[in-house]
């Protein structure tokens, strides 16, 4: 039996894990947090009095005692990424993350990973392979990059990361333009819908539009078979478009909603002969019964974005087309709103099918 004297080696949160301390209780009931469906990101560090983040000997490790590392310990426990920035590891000294028996044990029974990933920040990549962090690690860490970072370092990396395995992934670069396009068609089948682009010399800069996203534009002729007002009133807000399925049923498929205030007054005006009147009948009547749902797809389907929302909508005779663009197709839906191109006089309503999709590389 340990003296009330001896360190321990770890804390684990939940009151039924730990030694009978109230102090040590209360500590990781203060961090053990349900993050939800989004999880979140706890930053933690230690500073002097005067607002000092290192020593003396300018090392972290020399302001932190007992208690500090008792936190760290609580906190790489919970934690699914522990991200530090490389100058720290350079700096500290740093060897390989690893948890002690008794955390991935507990780690384990609360169906986590054994030990979580140790990320690593670096604009320069001045790591060394070689290092314990990497040769001696438990799971292979992550390096997160820019594209500005020296390019013979990032090759030595790549080669010491060459044999990584999932969830561990290695992202593909390349300055060919051919090579690019054919990421562009052969990846979409894996459900990426573009190429991240930039200057050679531009770094990541958190919300400026300084890199480029290449994506797929393709056209469909779909049904307009109704629409939703504005929030500023009596204009259009958006068309409600439709495609034929296998079946001949009309299926909701998206909207497209970019239009000038001078457009949607045109079109409110252009759609009322087509407004489906009392006692006339529309494929999508039943869209406010949620068990129609269950075999069509209907407009005011209910998603995370529309909690609150008034998805009603004013039905239309299927009898007009129109043909938008889309970049990428979820499921039996356009993934984004479609874009506005032209109507189609020319075409029957009921040759709007999904035949027509262009169907991506699988």
């Amino acid at each position: 039996m340990r003296s009330a004297t001896t360190p321990l080696d770890l804390l684990v949160p939940g009151p039924e894990h730990l030694p009978p301390d109230p102090a040590e209780v209360r500590l990781a009931a203060l961090y053990d947090e349900d993050p939800g469906a989004g999880g979140w990101l706890r930053a933690n560090f230690v500073s002097t009095v005067d607002g000092g983040a290192w020593g003396p000997d300018h090392l972290s490790g020399s302001i932190n005692d007992d208690a500090d590392w008792r936190v760290f310990r609580v906190l790489r426990a919970l934690a699914d990424v522990v991200l530090v920035g490389a100058g720290t590891v350079r700096t500290e000294g740093y060897g390989a993350m690893r948890l002690s028996t008794q955390a991935a044990a507990w780690r384990r029974a609360h169906g986590l990973a054994e030990q979580p990933v140790f990320a690593l920040v670096s604009g320069r990549l001045d790591l060394d392979p070689a290092s314990p962090v990497f040769t001696e690690a438990p799971v292979r860490p992550l390096v997160l990059t820019v594209g500005s970072a020296p390019a013979e370092r990032r090759a030595r990396l790549e080669e010491a990361l060459g044999g990584a395995a999932a969830p561990v992934h290695l992202p593909p670069v390349t300055r060919d333009t051919a090579l690019a396009r054919e990421w562009l068609d052969l990846f979409e089948g894996a459900g990426l819908d573009g190429v991240i682009s930039k200057p050679l010399d531009v770094t990541y800069q958190p919300n400026k539009r300084v890199m480029l996203k290449t994506k797929h534009e393709r056209t469909a002729d779909c049904v307009v078979a109704g629409f939703r007002w504005h929030k500023s009133g009596k204009v259009v807000g958006s068309l409600l478009l439709g495609l034929y399925n296998a079946e001949g049923r009309l299926q909701h498929v998206g909207v497209a909603s970019s239009f000038t205030m001078k457009r949607r007054a045109e079109l409110a005006e252009e759609l009322a002969p087509l407004m489906v009147q009392e006692g006339e009948e529309h494929p999508w009547a039943d869209w406010a019964d949620a068990s129609a749902h269950e075999k069509d797809r209907l407009p005011g389907g209910q998603s995370r974005w529309s909690a609150g929302k008034d998805l009603s909508f004013v039905p239309l005779r299927p009898e007009r087309v129109v043909e938008v663009a889309y970049d990428h197709m979820e499921g039996t839906r356009f993934r984004h709103s479609g874009q506005f191109r032209r109507w189609r006089p020319d075409r029957e309503p009921e040759s709007c099918t999904y035949e027509q999709l262009e169907e991506p590389v699988r």
